[in-house]
């Protein structure tokens, strides 16, 4: 088992990740089971893969549970599921020094945490993330959320787990789509500042998304270090440091939104042709080496994830896409931050683009 902490003072919390982990989760979790018992929240599709190996070792460990099963996709991250998960954690008289388990991925894992934000003004919870694009993101850090109509992730709050518990194994379950779209967010750190992982991500991508043990592994632990750390030093964007993690997502938001939150466009695979027309765009700028731009892009294509608009199976016109941009909830002063490179490693947060030359290079994009 390799270990993260995430310093954040008396809020500091471990990350475990272990092949196997679920197996040994009565174990690892029973220090959080207080009264002997935990709230399950899942859905359709992990009860079916990873549910019965979660009950399994908590029923071996003397651990009780119950579980609530929504139905999977990212429609899940709605009003109408959190109204639903909150009744029924009050009828399981959940109460404010309980944690709730989150089994899944990340639509299970930001719903759960907002619940448990709000619940009796907060309650525990934590993190057993089943995907790679949770695994190596949305897990750690503490952002929860819904959606709302006007866009992604606008109604939630900062509210850390307890603990994070990653057995790489379930990935062994996804299928294909799903662990290449969480592949986007693994060479993400690469991108944002380590241009040698971006290296290593370029030699070890074929075997990672093959099934190599190790390889995951690897990518995971480095993953979930850098974010660790980016979060320990700015744990809600107030100096600018945590919000380079946002790098591909203002353009993948508003490619999201386009294609309506469905599975015509997986959260990960969004942020690979978003950070692709990050990049394209700060060449298009002169800020970034054109020949960086088309070295991010060849190596998101030749992985099999969107580098381009029509990769994404979106038409839509510049305009039409920054108007989705313009519900961003990074919006200030009516300017929008962009995440911007100097080239691969050299992220950086510009405040001042001006959102008709991103109209332009969309529509020149298309």
């Amino acid at each position: 088992m390799s270990r993260v902490e995430v310093a954040l003072g008396d809020r500091s919390y471990a990350i475990d990740i272990m092949a196997g982990a679920l197996d040994r989760a009565g174990d690892l979790l029973a220090p959080f089971a207080r009264r002997g018992r935990f709230a399950i929240v899942t859905d359709e599709a992990v009860a079916q893969a990873q549910l019965g190996r979660l009950t399994a070792s908590l029923d071996a460990a003397g651990i009780a549970h119950a579980a609530i099963i929504l139905p999977s996709g990212e429609a899940t991250k709605s009003w109408a599921s959190l109204e639903r998960v909150t009744d029924w954690l009050l009828d399981r008289e959940v109460e404010r020094n309980d944690n709730i388990i989150a089994l899944g991925g990340g639509v299970i894992g930001d719903l759960t945490g907002f619940a448990a934000s709000i619940l009796k003004r907060g309650c525990g919870f934590v993190q057993v993330p089943t995907t790679l694009l949770s695994q190596v993101d949305s897990s750690v850090g503490g952002k929860t959320a819904i959606n709302a109509r006007a866009g992604k992730n606008l109604i939630g709050s900062f509210y850390q787990p307890a603990y994070v518990l990653i057995d790489p194994a379930t990935l062994d379950t996804l299928p294909a789509r799903e662990v290449r779209a969480g592949y986007a967010e693994v060479v993400k750190y690469g991108l944002i500042d380590d241009a040698g992982f971006f290296g290593w991500c370029e030699a070890n991508a074929p075997a990672l998304l093959a099934g190599n043990a190790d390889a995951r592994e690897h990518a995971i632990h480095r993953s979930v270090a850098a974010k660790a750390a980016i979060v320990g030093e700015d744990e809600r964007e107030t100096s600018g440091r945590r919000a380079l993690l946002n790098l591909g997502h203002t353009f993948g938001h508003a490619l999201e939104a386009e294609t309506g939150f469905s599975d015509r466009l997986l959260h990960g695979e969004a942020v690979a042709a978003g950070m692709a027309l990050a990049f394209a765009f700060s060449a298009r700028m002169g800020l970034c080496p054109a020949e960086d731009a088309a070295r991010v892009a060849a190596h998101l294509s030749a992985v099999g994830l969107p580098a381009t608009l029509a990769d994404a199976g979106v038409a839509a016109s510049g305009r039409a896409l920054v108007a989705h941009m313009m519900h961003d909830k990074k919006m200030e002063g009516g300017r929008l931050p962009f995440l911007l490179a100097r080239g691969i490693g050299r992220t950086f947060l510009a405040k001042d683009v001006d959102l008709a030359e991103v109209a332009a290079f969309l529509d020149e994009a298309r």
